[in-house]
């Protein structure tokens, strides 16, 4: 038995992963899914191992409805199961002739949750009905599509506002529910205002109340900052299931976090959740969903951030050395991340021996002594190599005799043209603002000139570079720009100070940064627009592509 297994009383117990990105979580300002993105999403979710999938809301808007459609075909879901959302009845309507209930059994799933609400005052006032009314609108709902086939969670709205304020009638709205064959009651902190204390003491009353006759689930937000602690919260009440998203997108602050939580409870509260060989796949899903809906990961993520098991201070890394668990709270590699050594002008020739070790590279006392005088030097001048990990291999990598030699650049130009213009139709001047680029370059011993425009000076140094390697070097196509940030360095020094340039790039399969200082702007860039091109190239060396 674990630690800590021994500290939550040897608990082996089961709870279900219940999944809500792809309508909950599409909520985040910022996120506009299509079906097609969905659907790669889905297919992450069930490599993934959670237990259910919420797709989204047939008959609310036509892309869920496609994805209903289409799901039966292109889904093959091998772990979880499917889910369509919506709403009770309408207040003094009929089951039978509910749209949106027609919706749900149309679906082509055989699991539904649909909600209702859990909270008095959102009854008399936002639905404008009677409380009889509203525990009835719970009952028919889950009945009739009890009665049509399918499993049923009931999602009570507003649970724990209206728990604490009458506790009688949002019992009475989750007696409805499980009487008449809900699977499920799912707690909802709607408002995502209650703290932990709340959400564990309003479970444990309802897991107590029914006495195990109906499961009993939570669906935290994290407006207070404590979705992913309400959620432990829940589970030690009694809960069985957790409904979150991954990355917690979500509407406001959020939903709670489900890349969070599912270690938190496999791995320090002895619970099973995803299948355990399936724990290291939390890092490749969760930076996966993050490029498919076009978001970047925060890299200070628990678990799964591309900090979360980064080491700068000299003390760490020396005692990670000697006892990888010294300054780790778990294993990174149980989750499919990595231990990271940061490297800064704080370091000594102890922590550039670990990142040399871990880029694989052979650097002896003198090469590393070498590497650290520079890095001081550099990080004087304005470069900041902890957050530029590509420009940091590379300069390693020539620290022990490396250099590329893909390509040598002769020389680069640009040129901007500021044209004033009339237009036809209005009669009015206007400004168009003209970019080109010619860079000058010699491979294999053949000399190339390139020129290309662009919207602004990296733009068109990217194309021209591009367009001169043009067809010698496959793996560039996969390679391109994915953030571009500049700081100036030295403000008093107004227009003739230097700036810090970062490039963020991808190639699909992983991300890197570089930089470039100079008091011009242009230079800069291209020194981290370069080094990224070499360390793109460098990737694909390595991994033969």
């Amino acid at each position: 038995m674990s630690m800590s297994q021994a500290q939550n009383g040897g608990a082996d117990k089961k709870i279900e992963i219940y999944d809500t990105t792809l309508r909950d979580g599409s909520q985040l300002e910022g996120i506009s899914l299509t079906v097609e993105d969905k659907l790669r999403i889905a297919e992450q979710l069930d490599w993934l191992g959670v237990d259910f999938i919420e797709a989204g809301w047939p008959g609310a808007n036509p892309k869920d409805d496609e994805l209903f459609r289409r799901a039966p075909a292109e889904l093959e879901l091998e772990i979880s199961t499917l889910v369509a959302f919506g709403s009770t009845r309408r207040p003094k309507g009929r089951v039978d002739s509910d749209d949106t209930l027609r919706h749900l059994v149309e679906a082509n799933v055989g699991t539904v949750c649909i909600v209702g609400k859990c909270w008095d005052y959102h009854v008399t006032e936002a639905l404008g009905t009677t409380l009889d009314e509203g525990v009835a609108m719970v009952g028919d709902s889950v009945e009739f599509l009890r009665r049509s086939g399918m499993n049923v969670l009931f999602d009570a709205e507003h649970f724990f506002d209206g728990f604490r304020r009458n506790p009688e009638f949002s019992l009475r709205v989750l007696e409805s529910a499980a009487t008449n064959g809900a699977s499920h009651l799912v707690l909802c902190d709607t408002n995502g205002g209650a703290l932990p204390n709340d959400v564990e003491a309003a479970v444990a009353q309802v897991v107590k109340y029914f006495g195990g006759d109906v499961k009993v689930a939570v669906h935290l937000h994290d407006d207070a900052g404590t979705g992913v602690a309400n959620a432990l919260a829940g589970v030690r009440g009694g809960a069985t299931q957790v409904q979150g998203t991954i990355n917690g997108y979500g509407e406001r602050t959020g939903n709670c976090n489900l890349t969070t939580i599912i270690p938190n409870l496999t791995l320090k509260m002895g619970y099973e959740t995803i299948p355990r060989d399936r724990l290291e796949r939390l890092t490749p899903v969760a930076h996966h969903v993050a490029e498919l809906v076009n978001m970047p990961l925060n890299p200070q993520a628990a678990y799964v951030g591309h900090s979360a098991f980064a080491h700068k201070a000299g003390l760490h890394t020396s005692a990670i050395a000697k006892r990888p668990d010294a300054y780790e709270h778990v294993s990174p590699e149980v989750v499919g991340n990595g231990t990271r050594f940061v490297v800064s002008e704080l370091a000594g020739k102890s922590t550039l021996g670990l990142k040399a070790k871990e880029l694989g590279l052979s650097l002896d006392g003198p090469q590393l002594a070498d590497v650290v005088e520079t890095l001081k030097r550099l990080e004087h001048e304005g470069y900041h190599f902890e957050v530029a990990d590509g420009s940091l291999e590379l300069l390693m990598r020539r620290a022990a005799g490396w250099e590329p030699n893909w390509f040598r650049v002769e020389s680069f130009r640009v040129i901007t043209d500021d044209m004033l213009g009339v237009d036809t139709l209005t009669d009015k001047t206007s400004a168009t603002v003209m970019t080109e680029a010619t860079v000058k370059v010699h491979i294999g011993g053949r000399r190339v000139v390139a020129t290309a425009e662009g919207n602004g000076p990296v733009n068109a140094l990217d194309t021209a570079l591009r367009s001169a390697l043009d067809g010698n070097f496959p793996a560039l196509e996969r390679v391109h720009l994915t953030d571009y940030k500049v700081r100036v360095l030295d403000t008093n020094k107004g227009t003739g100070a230097a700036t810090r340039v970062l490039i963020d790039s991808t190639d699909g399969n992983g991300t890197w940064t570089t930089i470039g200082v100079n008091e011009n702007i242009i230079e800069a860039s291209w020194q981290a627009l370069l080094d990224s091109i070499h360390f793109g190239l460098l990737r694909a060396q390595v991994a033969g592509t």
